[in-house]
């Protein structure tokens, strides 16, 4: 097993078993985290999940891409399972064009009426024959692991930026408080993810824990931006990592 760690991954790591036999009572576990925000929905068309290689695609990170206009397209996709992703969006000015979602203070976890970016965070983790997104309990660690979409192959290099697939129930949303609509995005199930499955899979997937994390700024060179769509410090004091380029 030390060897099987190893040969995925240099540092610390967990083994995590998701499927239906970790799903029974596993809702319950959760504390239910009632949210001061409601989730809108937004035209899944306009959006991609991808997976971003970091540094020298030792790791990748989770980036989201929205096509705000048809004026220049953000975004090339070719293939499929795996899907490689040409980010357009880095070879020019996309003001007014394209969003960039980056990090966790872009996008969370939601299900239902619950807002889980304090208890899950969203991981891209590298398989041997796959990449999977998963979200990853923070605070219950015996809670197992969400897988919630896949690219369906480890593409050619570990360079390649991989489109990410939803597995059934999942789609993006978007954060609103009132009836104002905000910058942040939601990776969204409405229900708990086998909750009503009987065709849940169990798998292992070996999940990378990093001792000290490291954040996306530290990456990407990133711009500090106000979001097209109001947003609300007072309840949100975290900085919303979404490059719009709208200055």
């Amino acid at each position: 097993m030390q060897a099987l760690m190893a040969r995925y991954f240099p540092s610390a790591v967990a083994l995590v078993l998701v499927g239906a036999t970790g799903l029974t009572g596993w809702s319950s576990s959760v504390q239910a985290q009632g949210s001061l925000f409601t989730a809108a929905p937004v035209e899944q068309s306009r959006f991609i999940l991808v997976g971003a290689p970091i540094g020298k695609g030792e790791r990748s990170q989770l980036n989201i891409y929205e096509q705000r206009s048809s004026k220049r397209a953000c975004f090339a996709v070719d293939g499929s399972l795996p899907a490689v992703v040409d980010p357009l969006l880095a070879r020019f000015d996309f003001t007014g064009i394209c969003n960039r979602y980056i990090d966790g203070n872009g996008y969370s976890l939601r299900i239902g009426g619950d807002d889980l970016g304090t208890h899950y965070r969203l991981s891209v983790v590298r398989t041997d024959g796959d990449m999977h997104l998963l979200a990853i309990p923070t605070r219950d660690t015996s809670s197992p692991a969400l897988i919630v979409a896949r690219a369906g192959g480890a593409g050619v290099s570990s360079s390649d930026f991989l489109k990410l697939n939803f597995e059934p129930g999942w789609q993006l949303m978007r954060r609103q408080y009132g009836q104002r609509t905000l910058g942040h995005l939601y990776v969204f199930s409405e229900t708990w993810p086998g909750s009503s499955d009987e065709d849940v899979t169990a798998e292992e997937v070996v999940v990378e824990e990093v001792v000290e994390e490291v954040t996306a700024e530290e990456e990407v060179d990133v711009e500090e931006v106000v979001v097209e769509e109001e947003t609300v410090e007072e309840i949100t004091p975290e900085t919303s990592t979404v490059e719009s380029l709208d200055r």
